[in-house]
């Protein structure tokens, strides 16, 4: 049987500082309901002062190699999805190999935005079909609050920080990733993108002054694509696979907006009941809602071994993808 990349062991760690919409109101023209109607984000979560994105995502790796029951030490290749990592260089996968000890590990960072897990997932998958390895750590992890504008309240509300982590190792049980698509488009970065801060705008006074270092997004946009997009690539993931909405146990999308996820539900034809949804607690952490949406369904008890499970995402680039998995958990 052909050898496949398994999840073994998924992890989620958020910080401590819960902001809820009312404590929004404090930072930006807005209001509780405003926010909950057009999004259905009730709180998230932001770093304090000397947290960053190495040190949520160490507590998430923690929690998914326990799960897999997996040493640091075996750990042979670090992959780390993020668009906010501690610094430019080293790589955030270097300051986690370091930090949790997988001293035979080898990494580096992906930019992917909100496709950047799948992305991540499907590279590290890789590794372990071809043989090359035998133990990979996923991670997608974004410190939003970094990049977001207090003064926008069009988009400040949309983001939370957070971590999510897993584990691949190599099946022949049938389980495993079965087959993804993925998919970009780069006419569409102008709509979601952060224009200073790289090699074409570095950073100066003026585009500090000029609030360049933020997100910028065409919020109708992104919403009118991502629903088309995301669900569409999903539907036709199931689709030459010979699978449908009945048979998918779990739904993961990209948790962006509660009424994205809502339309995409509706256009594949699946129940509430088989869609995964963290937002109202997290919001958008970009990388980590697919993994940590994973790992809150494996925490209590939605996924067994064998579930039929569909990944799905959206992001900046633009980029979005699907993923087709049997939970090997």
């Amino acid at each position: 049987m052909k050898i496949r990349a398994k999840i073994s062991g998924v992890g989620m760690y958020v910080p401590e500082n819960v902001v809820t919409n009312i404590d929004m109101q404090k930072f930006v023209d807005t209001s509780d309901e405003w926010i909950t109607e057009r999004t259905g984000i009730k709180e998230r979560r932001f770093v304090t002062d000397g947290e960053a994105n190495s040190d949520l995502a160490v507590r998430a790796v923690e929690r998914a190699l326990v799960q897999a029951q997996t040493k640091a030490s075996e750990i042979e290749l670090i992959i780390v999805a993020t668009v906010t990592p501690d610094m430019m260089f080293p790589s955030t996968a270097c300051l986690i190999q370091d930090r949790i000890g997988a001293k035979n590990a080898w990494g580096f960072d992906l930019s992917g935005a909100c496709s950047g897990f799948l992305y991540a997932l499907m590279t590290g998958a890789q590794f372990i079909e071809t043989g090359r390895h035998k133990k990979v750590l996923v991670v997608g992890a974004d410190i939003m609050s970094s990049i977001i504008d207090f003064q926008d309240r069009a988009t400040c509300v949309l983001f939370g920080d957070g971590a999510g982590a897993a584990v691949l190792e190599p099946t022949a049980d049938g389980d495993g990733i079965l087959d993804a698509i993925l998919c970009a488009d780069g006419s569409g970065g102008t709509y979601l993108y952060m224009p200073a801060g790289g090699s074409r705008r570095p950073a100066s006074h003026e585009t500090v002054e000029k609030r360049m270092h933020y997100v910028h997004q065409d919020g109708k946009s992104v919403f009118k694509f991502a629903v088309r997009l995301m669900a569409d690539v999903s539907a036709e993931l199931l689709n030459r696979n010979g699978f449908g909405p009945a048979d998918v146990k779990l739904y993961v999308p990209h948790q962006a907006n509660l009424r994205i996820i809502n339309a995409a539900r509706e256009r594949l034809n699946l129940r509430e009941d088989q869609v995964a949804v963290n937002i109202d607690r997290y919001a958008n952490t970009t990388s980590a809602t697919i993994p940590s949406c994973l790992a809150e369904a494996q925490a209590c008890g939605k996924l067994s071994k064998g579930d039929l499970v569909v990944l799905a995402s959206f992001g900046a680039g633009f980029t979005w993808g699907s993923v087709l998995l049997r939970w090997g958990i």
